[in-house]
């Protein structure tokens, strides 16, 4: 895997540790609904799909 790739995935872990600690997960704990789920959950739901797409378009370019 190209360095820069690595760095990355690496840049992307750390935003994802920083998105799932407490204090922000908490930001979203109300009583909000979208389309009837909580506004909790559908944060997490949102922050991980999008950490999969990344990882899955950094890790396509290395394909190439």
């Amino acid at each position: 895997m190209k360095k820069r790739h690595e760095q990355k995935l690496i840049i992307l872990s750390f935003g994802l540790l920083i998105l799932f600690s407490a204090p922000i997960i908490l930001l979203f704990n109300s009583e909000k609904e979208v389309l009837g789920f909580p506004l909790i959950h559908v944060y997490i739901f949102a922050v991980w799909l999008f950490s999969a797409l990344t990882s899955l378009i950094i890790l396509k370019k290395y394909d190439e």
